[in-house]
């Protein structure tokens, strides 16, 4: 009855793990989750202000399905000011959360065959939407030696007559990497010459805590005009639940065939959301996210170190994002059965790496307080002196 293509997606294991400790804290178990990837702020008042705003001023109708006007212009001077990218407002798009960006940009470039390359641990909805285009997913793999980055010589090694994109994230979920200017150069290099559509998932931009942040589109010309920028709010400014996200590209027939998309789907997103958006994207939140991302380093300096104390656990210092990618191969080879004994038998909710193209792995989100992070990395020792 059903097609191939939605036979073909699996269920996100990050909300699939979240539903499942929020059901049993529900029933009155204690349970501590760190597999939600949502900052446990609250969304700044300037931003909530605006949509309220919006909502007693009637704003409440269709609009132009890219988005308004005044919404896509302050994207493309976020852009700008913080990125250093000239964007027309007529090449970036308004969607419904990155997801939406991410499916939309599948949707218009992937064909039956062609190959996505995804550097690995990768985000689990990326496979997925390759997978539902009708894609292959090429896989590179990287380790925590290699700090969770690709080099030019695996990208070199990867590409084939049918590779038609390459997925960058940074900083990465789950890892936590952040890539260099010059990594992001010697990539570029690689990909001179040919036709290689870039993504670049910068949803996690402004949670940096060591080192900056370079968007990939802004390392040479040649990367400019392959490269489809994709970022959002849910992360920087606490707004998960408002589903905003936007894409941006120099290529106006790429950008052209997602409005297309977009209008025959979705088309706008909230209009209370696109106001609201405006003051996340033009400064009047900054203080709101300075003090999110302190909030955030502090959390993860805490949890580096009690996890590396642990002989039989270790993890690398992530430089940007809210998450630990913990190594427990110590300890076991199988994520799913250690995550799913863990929950049992501790009350602690994280989520498998084999998730993430990584076996071996945990993702722990430090969106959370110091009080449930010393004590869910008190179980996670606790649990794994006996666990065999």
């Amino acid at each position: 009855m059903l097609t191939k293509r939605i036979n073909s997606l699996s269920t996100s294991l990050t909300i699939a793990i979240t539903t499942l400790a929020g059901e049993l804290k529900a029933q009155g178990k204690d349970v501590i989750s760190f597999s939600a990837g949502e900052p446990d702020f609250d969304t700044p008042q300037v931003i909530k202000e605006e949509a309220i705003k919006a909502i007693n001023e009637g704003f409440t109708r269709y609009t132009p399905v890219p988005g308004i006007p005044e919404l896509l212009e302050a994207i493309a001077a976020k852009l700008k000011r913080d990125n250093g990218l000239d964007y027309k407002p007529s090449q970036i798009i308004a969607s419904n959360g990155a997801k939406h960006s991410l499916f939309n940009i599948m949707q218009a470039l992937i064909e039956e065959g062609d190959e996505v390359i995804i550097p690995s641990p990768y985000w689990v909805t990326y496979p997925e939407l390759v997978t539902y285009s009708g894609g292959k997913s090429v896989i590179i793999e990287t380790e925590d030696r290699d700090g969770f980055k690709i080099t030019p010589e695996q990208l070199k090694n990867a590409i084939t007559p049918r590779t038609k994109m390459l997925i960058l994230t940074s900083p990465s979920n789950p890892t936590g990497a952040v890539y260099t200017r010059q990594e992001l150069q010697a990539l570029g290099k690689v990909l001179e010459g040919t036709d290689i559509f870039v993504v670049s998932d910068e949803m996690y931009e402004k949670l940096i805590y060591d080192g900056e942040f370079t968007a990939t589109a802004s390392v040479s010309d040649d990367m400019f005009q392959r490269t489809i920028t994709v970022n959002g709010l849910s992360k920087s400014v606490a707004m998960t639940g408002w589903r905003f996200g936007y894409l941006a590209s120099p290529n106006d027939e790429l950008i052209a065939a997602m409005k297309k998309l977009q209008s025959q789907s979705t088309s706008n997103i909230n209009s209370i959301t696109q106001k609201a958006a405006i003051a996340g994207l033009d400064g009047r939140a900054d203080a709101d996210i300075e003090m999110m991302r302190q909030a955030f380093q502090k959390r993860r300096d805490i949890a580096v170190e009690l996890f590396n104390e642990d002989e039989n656990l270790s993890v690398l210092s992530p430089a940007g994002a809210f998450y630990l990618f913990i190594n427990i191969k110590k300890v076991s080879n199988d994520s799913m059965q250690f995550s799913k004994d863990l929950l049992a038998s501790k009350g602690v909710a994280v989520v498998p790496g084999v998730g993430f193209g990584s076996e071996g792995y945990i993702r722990f989100s430090f969106a959370t307080s110091e009080e449930n992070i010393r004590e869910g990395i008190q179980r996670i020792r606790d649990f794994c002196k006996t666990y065999k």
